[in-house]
């Protein structure tokens, strides 16, 4: 026998004997062969190379985004843009999306024959399982994946296999964002995201230019849709639009606008096509309030501004025009309004009186307690407490911007200011807190009686205690049982007397009919000009030391004469 025959008698051997220990090892028991199935290698744990399902798709370096604009712009949906919809993708299951080519599909099969791999859809649209080819699922719905893999296995393996099947990651994909947005150009994501997620990455649509009922989405030359953002806003539908690579969203140019304030729960600039709208079309997405009666609207038309007033029931078939403003409002007269008188009184609380009743009238129906301080009603009033908190509002920012505004001449000018401002931002702070009481003092009226009431008035009345309060800068803050004889002093030294930090030349006294003394602006000594009344606070203020707080002494007045201008003691 030749070298060359005995070389190849050898190796077919090895070879025969090789498979045959090799099919030994997948079927050690011949149930593979008596079950007419076909042994392979790896029959018994199929390993393939995994995809990551959790890898996220490639992103552009995302920029940071200012949404500060949408937030606070008046129109209608821009803040929907804020930037939640570019921070996530689409996760949610959408069995209408179609398979497309580069998805990636999980598949699991197990039983008798194991299996379990993330498999791309190639570009002829198919995925490929061992044993059972090529499967075809290009445009097949999310929802039909499992029945076109159960029925590929089926026909491969005639029992005791199972499959599991589905969506893994939708292909990643670019997508143009052009038109009146506020950042045009490509974005990445996936052909399941959203339009908003598109739209939110490109900073939102154009408030100034851009429509929220007209966005094109377009592959080639086709329109695929147009998406009304209106119908998201007002009834949350959206359509499920896939995207695919190279699509693109174009956000067309507004058309004409109504800007609508008032009784309204919508009160802000909406856009309408260009068509003949109606204030009764209108009225359905700025959804005036039920007190709403009339409707003012302001045509801004040429160089005219004309002004129109209707009743809402009249003005429903009124044509809008580009640039019309709405003001919807409450033309009706009060009939009847409401008071409550609270305190030492019998019987009813609450009146309901016609509409012009005076507090003379009111007070004959109210039966008094023999503890009732008749002479010292209060009166607190909602405009008297709204206007009084604007009062201090602006109190407040002019002296913030006084604080910031001052310069310092020396580097230890600057340190003392510093912690002076420390100081009165603090103050500033505790300020901005403060609630005014909206009391309406009634001593010195020429006749009470004739005050005319308001809708929500409190009246109380006061009970006779015959005590008098002192607090502010004292060494312990008390009440004391009045005593006629004793003056300011007296009262003060039943307090312990100052305080180390009080400025004895100004001490405030707070009448309890609202009332206010100043017994700085007092004549002669304080403490005999000035007539203590039961309920009456004695308020001692802290002095201002001029070597640390001297370039503030003005704040600080002026903020003192604000609180106790409306009403407001600080303690």
């Amino acid at each position: 026998m030749s070298l060359y025959r005995i070389r190849l008698f050898w190796a077919v051997t090895f070879f025969i004997v090789s498979s045959s220990i090799a099919a030994v090892e997948n079927d050690p028991f011949g149930t593979r062969s008596a079950l007419n199935l076909p042994i392979t290698p790896s029959l018994i744990n199929y390993k393939q190379p995994i995809v990551e399902t959790n890898k996220e798709v490639e992103q552009s370096p995302v920029e940071t985004i200012d949404y500060s604009d949408n937030i606070t712009s008046d129109v209608f949906g821009a803040n929907l843009f804020t930037g939640a919809f570019a921070r996530e993708g689409a996760t949610q299951f959408n069995p209408d999306y179609l398979v497309s080519v580069g998805d990636n599909i999980q598949i699991r099969l197990w039983g008798a024959f194991e299996f379990d791999l993330v498999v791309q859809v190639d570009p002829k649209g198919n995925i490929f399982l061992p044993h059972a080819g090529p499967i075809q699922l290009l445009g097949v719905r999310n929802q039909d994946i499992q029945k076109i893999v159960d029925k590929a296995v089926d026909k491969v393996f005639r029992s005791n296999v199972y499959s599991y099947a589905s969506l893994a990651a939708a292909q990643p994909v670019r997508v143009f964002v052009s038109g009146f947005v506020n950042r045009p150009g490509l974005y990445s994501g996936t052909s399941m995201d959203s339009l908003l997620h598109y739209l939110d990455q490109a900073g939102g649509i154009d408030t100034d230019r851009g429509s929220f009922l007209s966005i094109k989405v377009k592959r080639g030359e086709s329109i695929r849709t147009t998406i009304n953002l209106y119908r998201f806003l007002l009834k949350g539908e959206i359509p499920q639009i896939q995207l695919a690579d190279g699509d693109v969203i174009f956000v067309e140019p507004r058309q004409f606008t109504v800007k609508v304030s008032g009784l309204t729960n919508n009160a802000k600039r909406f856009e309408f096509k260009l068509s003949s709208h109606t204030v009764s079309d209108l009225m359905k997405v700025a959804k005036p309030l039920p007190e709403a009666t009339h409707v003012r609207i302001v045509r801004n038309t040429g160089k005219l501004r004309n002004i129109e007033y209707h009743p809402l029931n009249q003005a429903s078939e009124i044509t809008l025009i580009n640039g019309d403003e709405l003001e919807y409002t409450s033309d009706k007269k009060l009939g009847t309004i409401t008071v409550r008188v609270e305190g030492e009184t019998i019987g009813v609380q609450e009146y309901v009186l016609p509409y012009g009743a005076r507090i003379g009238s009111l007070l004959k129906q109210v039966e008094y307690t023999e503890r009732a301080d008749s002479k010292s009603i209060q009166l607190f009033r909602l405009s008297v407490k709204d206007r009084q908190k604007h009062m201090l509002q602006t109190t407040i920012e002019r002296l913030e911007t006084s604080i910031l505004t001052v310069r310092s001449g020396t580097a230890e000018e600057s340190v003392l200011r510093k912690n002076e401002s420390e100081l009165m931002m603090q103050w500033i702070e505790r300020a901005k807190n403060i609630e005014p009481s909206g009391q309406v003092v009634l001593t010195g009226a020429d006749d009470v009686n004739e005050l005319l009431l308001e809708n929500g008035d409190i009246i109380k009345i006061p009970s006779i205690d015959n005590l008098v309060f002192i607090s502010g800068e004292v060494l312990f803050p008390t009440a004391v049982a009045l005593d006629t004889s004793k003056d300011v002093d007296d009262y003060i030294e039943f307090a312990g007397g100052y305080s180390q930090n009080a400025d004895t030349s100004r001490i405030i006294i707070a009448h309890r009919d609202g009332r206010f003394e100043d017994t700085e602006e007092s004549s002669g000594l304080f403490s005999s000009d000035i007539v203590i009344l039961p309920g009456d606070e004695i308020l001692v203020l802290p002095d201002v030391d001029p070597k640390y707080r001297q370039l503030f002494k003005e704040l600080f007045t002026m903020f003192y004469q604000l609180a106790l201008g409306v009403g407001v003691i600080m303690r």
